[in-house]
């Protein structure tokens, strides 16, 4: 596609139906040159106003209320290189917009206040801006166009990020996870299985990781005709190995066609079988409804012939392709967005998606796995291309087997493995940049929710909480972090990504509290979850997050990790206060002593005590009680920690709010809340025994270094 023409595709006009306005011919060559204007200008915005200067603004602009439209509240516009910013000059709140999570703009018809533009974000955010003019809200509407799906991979976000931490390098996070030494945590390569390097240079499969684990029996010529069988050449390899030999192995599915057969990959399958020697056969899962994998064949692909394979149980387990997950999560956020549902309406609304039949099925499809190789059974599992249906089942599944994977850090590695390695298709799935619609597709979003639900039938089995789960989400679709940039491993290391961009698991690892469940306790064994119907939940903390406005509901474990912080905070108050109350009563004694001993001293008891004598004693006392203050100054207004900790819910101490993953943080010392931008300092208090730092705002942070420079 030529340069020029790249900004008139389909997918970047799809909710701009030029075919419908009279003269639409001439208004589409406007509009053609408009955007090639509004490019260039956004290429100089992204190169020169890196600080976040303002590419556009707007004022007297009207932010409506999603459920209430007479609800408005008005404003400045703001559009810079990488935010949407309006900012409410009535209540003095900003409203943040990353420009990479928006999903669509929408321009509505012209009413007689303004021309109202809907923004709809990949977080489930909807928002819609009115702008007096007509000029205006044209500008803003194309230049967001632009903006929020760029043309290239170079030019999205996280190749312009740069962190306001000096806490988190650059380098933090790229290291934090290793292939080969999560295989040898699964004590993998051994005598069965065994590390080949035929794609060390991506040779055999461009998708597929360099580092790949297969038979030790297996020949390179069985190999490398197994791939040639497989949709692209996606062979079977190791990606899960249970402690008692059971195995799950991931593949493509085969060009088998109508009758086709390929006896490498036969070998390959039976070399897999022979890796457990406990089983007499093995399970093949075909993801797919069996009525797709049937169609399929037309086109020179299908499922393996069952009279090929010996001592394989063959299964269809019916998840549906990503066109039939994309409009029912599409049907859900329309329901979400519909004002003054009734009960009925709703639940009507939710059934007819069909989306959480389809989490169920997900879910199913990952227990038959887990409970097949949890009985001994190894299992190749494989969809049609075997990135996204074979992905969720098999990272589930493994979920399941492996506690280790049910912690922070295992979770890491299960995405790192399953998911990033193994090659899901995260820049066309998620829509990072402009390209057929057609292959965006909520595959990782319902991953999300899988473990989401996961979470919910057993609380206590893992480490991290629901938040933890909202931000790996939104920030999968932000680009702020170059880790779940491209489509495979081998795009990521010719962008050099480790060297250019941040890690989103450095920036977990510098905020792992914030993401740790309260209830979590250790556990080693199996996890087989009850999807019983009434077990599988709408998860309204992702998709109705915003019903109160742009800012997100608060969930209960938020309040919970308050609770904890604010109970460790008054229990190191109390410990330094008992180390007081002891150091004055040691004071007072050993003050009463000396008095004691002075006036009944001997000498004191034979001769009549002196006008002297009795000075010296009083001077002593005194001196006593001087040191005494001296050495322990009095309580003063920097030694005070907070004793009530406001709601997060009812906060109004911070008069700022950024994008919907800012998480907002209460002040230990003075107890109110405030967001990462004004309280970005931790300090020691002086009401506290351990001194560790803890977060302060910056009036609080005031008081104690004024404290601390008149004691010294």
């Amino acid at each position: 596609m030529a340069e020029k023409d790249r900004f008139v595709s389909p997918a970047g006009f799809r909710l701009y139906r030029l075919s419908s306005a009279p003269g639409s011919y001439s208004l589409f060559c406007r509009l053609r040159s408009w955007l090639q204007r509004e490019a260039a200008m956004a290429k100089v915005a992204r190169q020169q106003q890196q600080d976040g200067s303002v590419i556009k603004k707007i004022e007297n602009v009207r932010m409506l209320d999603r459920y209430n439209s007479k609800k408005t509240s008005a404003g400045t516009l703001y559009l810079t290189a990488t935010h949407l910013i309006f900012f409410d000059t009535e209540n003095n709140k900003e409203s943040w917009v990353l420009l990479m999570h928006i999903g669509n703009v929408e321009k509505l018809p012209i009413t007689t206040t303004g021309c109202p533009i809907l923004i709809r974000c990949k977080t489930f955010l909807s928002v819609t801006f009115v702008i007096p003019k007509e000029r205006d809200s044209h500008n803003i509407f194309t230049s967001l166009l632009v903006l929020c799906q760029p043309a290239k991979i170079e030019d999205v976000y996280c190749f312009l990020y740069k962190s306001n931490s000096d806490k988190i390098s650059k380098s933090a996070g790229w290291d934090s996870f290793n292939l080969e030494k999560e295989y040898q945590r699964m004590n993998v390569p051994n005598e069965s299985w065994s590390l080949t390097t035929l794609n060390q240079d991506y040779q055999l499969c461009d998708t597929y990781p360099k580092f790949l684990f297969v038979p030790s029996s297996v020949s390179t010529s069985i190999l490398v005709g197994s791939s040639k069988f497989r949709s692209k050449e996606r062979l079977p390899v190791l990606t899960y190995l249970h402690r008692n030999k059971a195995s799950i192995c991931r593949c493509a599915q085969p060009l088998s066609g109508f009758n086709a057969r390929c006896m490498e990959d036969e070998q390959l399958l039976t070399c897999i079988l022979y890796t457990n020697p406990g089983s007499e056969y093995m399970h093949v899962v075909d993801t797919r409804p069996k009525i797709n994998a049937m169609a399929n064949r037309a086109t020179g692909k299908g499922y393996e012939n069952e009279n090929f394979y010996d001592s394989i149980k063959f299964n269809f387990l019916g998840i549906e392709n990503i066109h039939v997950m994309r409009n029912s999560l599409s049907k859900v956020v329309d329901l979400c967005e519909q004002r003054n549902l009734s009960m009925s309406q709703f639940i009507g609304g939710l059934d007819n998606s069909g989306w959480l039949r389809h989490i169920k099925t997900i879910l199913d499809t990952s227990t038959f796995i887990c409970q097949a190789v949890n009985s001994g059974k190894s299992v190749v599992v494989h969809c049609s291309d075997g990135w996204d249906r074979t992905a969720q089942v098999c990272s589930l599944a493994s979920l399941m087997l492996d506690p280790y994977y049910r912690t922070l850090q295992g979770f890491q590695a299960l995405i790192e493995k399953d998911w990033l390695a193994f090659g899901h298709k995260f820049s066309d799935r998620c829509g990072h940049i402009a390209g057929d619609s057609k292959e965006v597709s909520p595959v990782f979003t319902q991953f999300i929710e899988a473990t989401w639900q996961l979470t919910m039938i057993q609380p206590t089995s893992f480490e991290f909480n629901e938040r933890f789960l909202l931000i790996l989400h939104d920030h999968v679709t932000s680009c702020q972090y170059g880790t779940f940039i491209g489509n495979c491993e081998k795009e990521r290391v010719d962008l050099k990504l480790k060297d250019r961009t941040f890690s989103f698991w450095g920036y977990v690892e510098e905020h792992k509290k914030e993401f740790l469940n309260p209830l979590y306790s250790a556990q080693t064994e199996t996890m087989i979850p009850d999807l019983s119907p009434q077990n599988i939940r709408f998860w309204r903390g992702m998709y109705c997050r915003f019903e109160n406005g742009v800012h997100p509901r608060e969930h209960v474990y938020d309040i919970l990790l308050a609770t904890s912080e604010q109970t460790k905070s008054m229990d190191d108050h109390v410990k330094f206060l008992q180390k007081r109350l002891s150091y004055f009563k040691r004071k007072i004694t050993d003050g009463a002593d000396m008095v004691k001993n002075t006036l009944f001293s001997k000498e004191i008891c034979i001769e009549p005590m002196s006008y002297n004598r009795e000075d010296n004693i009083i001077q002593s006392m005194n001196d006593a009680f001087d040191d005494l203050t001296v050495m322990e100054p009095k309580l003063d207004e920097a030694h005070k920690v907070a004793i009530e900790w406001k709601s997060l819910r009812e906060a109004v101490s911070c008069e700022c709010s950024t994008d919907s993953s800012t998480k907002k943080y209460h002040c230990w010392k003075c107890g109110n809340v405030f967001c990462t931008r004004c309280i970005n300092m931790n300090v020691s208090l002086p009401g506290h025994l351990s001194q560790d730092p803890v977060p302060v705002c910056h009036g609080c942070r005031k008081i104690v270094s004024r404290s601390s420079t008149e004691s010294s």
